[in-house]
């Protein structure tokens, strides 16, 4: 087995982190007091094995049915329950070669024959590339690590063209620039969609995500999700989560500030001379003119601040940055101008 290897947490004070895409702003209040309000007597009890008041609010957002909603602890939980439920069977599962790294180890975990398409030459997603035998599809929109984002029409014609297969549709990054395939759902039973409150939310730490689908899909990653541990998510997880996602106003204010940081990062990256592709996520994929992403990497970690490199011929020159406050992107600005 090869595992799935996650990004550096430093340990200690001062490091500007920005190699795991991670929130930089504190959580909504709401959540944080509705959490610190559920350690009570009742902490000895299980928690809602159905998680329903949760997914009875993901139901009110998204306006789909209660029986369309799927929580579980993390969205890459829920990934590795959705490969196992629907792509076990005859033909190919289908990714980009240039992806989140996750997919070949969900692949080769539950030993599900996959095959990889390359992403063109812009780093985008080409669906005409998408055919054959196919036991199912999984793509990131906007994509991991390119941040570049799939028009929804492109993906609503990916799932009329194989309605035979699950289309999984991994929108970690969905909330800072790209179009949602939510309502694709009640035209095509078989666009599944999967988000997580860990970027847009600000709560990586608390390992919440769903899924979104028709009821049929839900109740295969049921039967999946109590093959392993009914109990996925605690009580705490339960509260915050329904708490920070009835606040409306706090999350749309701050993936504003993220995207507006971003645009002013951007423009300063291609004012030193960076090859940058264009993003919809919290991150930027970002080529520095003379060194490779490795060396741009251990550059940076010299001064604290920490990004994602990459290997491969394709990557080598490209890192991954994620978008932090203004005044650390400032920082990494300064320290750019003087490599």
């Amino acid at each position: 087995m090869a595992p799935y290897v996650p990004g550096e947490q430093p340990q200690g004070e001062g490091w500007i982190k920005l190699n795991t895409n991670e929130n930089p702003y504190p959580p909504s209040s709401r959540a944080v007091e509705a959490m610190a309000a559920s350690v009570h007597s009742r902490m000895p009890l299980y928690p809602d094995p159905q998680s329903l008041e949760l997914r009875r609010v993901l139901s009110e957002r998204f306006h789909v049915p209660v029986e369309g909603t799927f929580v579980g602890n993390g969205s890459d939980e829920i990934l590795a329950f959705a490969f196992r439920a629907f792509f076990q069977r005859e033909g190919e599962l289908l990714f980009p070669d240039v992806t989140y790294s996750f997919y070949p180890v969900y692949a080769r975990f539950w030993q599900i024959p996959f095959r990889t398409v390359p992403l063109r030459e812009d780093y985008s997603i080409a669906i005409e590339d998408y055919e054959g035998r196919l036991a199912g599809i999984a793509i990131p929109n906007p994509n991991a690590p390119t941040a570049a984002p799939l028009a929804l029409a492109r993906i609503e014609a990916l799932a009329a063209a194989h309605p035979e297969c699950v289309v999984l549709v991994d929108e970690a990054y969905v909330d800072f620039g790209a179009e949602s395939a939510v309502s694709l759902i009640e035209r095509h039973p078989n666009v599944l969609v999967v988000q997580t409150l860990s970027k847009s939310w600000s709560l990586a730490g608390l390992r919440v995500g769903f899924a979104l689908g028709h009821p049929t899909l839900i109740s295969g990653l049921e039967r999946v999700r109590d093959s392993f541990n009914s109990y996925t998510l605690d009580r705490v997880a339960q509260v915050g989560a329904t708490a920070a996602l009835q606040d409306d106003a706090w999350f749309r204010e701050t993936t504003a500030k993220i995207v507006s940081t971003r645009e002013r990062f951007v423009s300063g990256l291609k004012a030193l001379g960076f090859d940058v592709l264009p993003s919809a996520a919290n991150f930027v994929f970002a080529a520095h003119p003379t060194l490779s992403s490795k060396g741009l990497l251990e550059a940076l970690r010299e001064h604290r601040i920490l990004v994602r490199a990459f290997k491969g011929n394709r990557l080598e020159r490209h890192a991954r940055i994620t978008i932090g406050t203004d005044a650390q992107m400032d920082r990494v600005l300064e320290v750019l101008q003087g490599l």
